[in-house]
């Protein structure tokens, strides 16, 4: 049986001005703590990347990727056939704002391109919900709403930076927190490492995979090493050959 062909997305891209206020560390750093966010770094450049799904082949199918660079912002996207192209540019639109507000300080937009293209992006979107669309208006009255707030914020975006500095401002502060929360618990004792290694040699039959003991427990290999070395000198461990 011949091998069924792939379906392949529609790709879009756009570009606007811009200028990288501060380093693409200090960006990449600020959207580590997003999860779903991956990251290719050169010198004069930094892609911000979320691989929504994938193929069969586990390549990328339903993606976009923001483009940092010194002086312009790029977004390229995907659209899954027989899906709306307009529906799909106000969503990645969402996303890249909200990339934007949390990268603020590090990063200024030209305003009067980007407000155009929200405009232009809320129009053909508003454009298209004709009356072969009364059922799906019907359906998703909450969902039109939602992008009629964002039409008006196309006219009210140019004095909101000061509140989306603000929340970038107390994101960070709050990831700086749970930072120090995390590292607090991640600092054991060597008694407490020892017993955690005991109990690891206890349920896998006496061995221990140290990258995966570490990975597990987020403790630096060689400290586990370290602790390794020092039962084996106390004689709670024996190694065998």
């Amino acid at each position: 049986m011949a091998e069924e062909e792939l379906i392949e997305p529609k790709i879009e891209e756009i570009q606007f001005p811009g200028s990288l206020i501060s380093s693409f560390d200090a960006i990449k750093g600020k959207l580590s703590q997003v999860p779903f966010y991956t990251f290719t770094q050169t010198q004069d450049e930094l892609d911000i990347v979320h691989v929504e799904s994938r193929n069969v082949r586990k390549e990328p199918f339903l993606f976009y990727i923001v483009k940092l660079k010194n002086n312009e912002v790029g977004l390229t996207y995907s659209i899954v056939p027989n899906t709306s192209d307009r529906m799909r540019r106000a969503t990645v639109l969402k996303n890249l704002s909200g990339i934007l507000a949390m990268i603020d300080d590090d990063f200024k937009i030209n305003t009067q391109k980007f407000f155009q293209y929200i405009d232009s992006v809320i129009s053909d979107l508003l454009s298209g919900l004709n009356d072969n669309y009364s059922t799906l208006f019907n359906k998703y009255d909450s969902l039109l709403a939602e992008f009629s707030e964002l039409r008006k914020l196309a006219t009210e975006l140019s004095n909101a930076n000061r509140n989306l500095t603000l929340q970038a401002s107390q994101l960070s502060e709050e990831n700086k927190n749970l930072q120090e929360q995390l590292k607090a618990l991640q600092t054991y004792s060597d008694e407490a490492l020892m017993a955690m290694i005991e109990d690891w040699l206890e349920v896998h039959d006496s061995t221990i995979d140290i990258e995966e003991f570490a990975k597990t427990y987020k403790v630096p290999e060689p400290r586990v090493e370290q602790i390794l070395d020092k039962m084996v000198g106390l004689g709670y461990l024996e190694l065998k050959g």
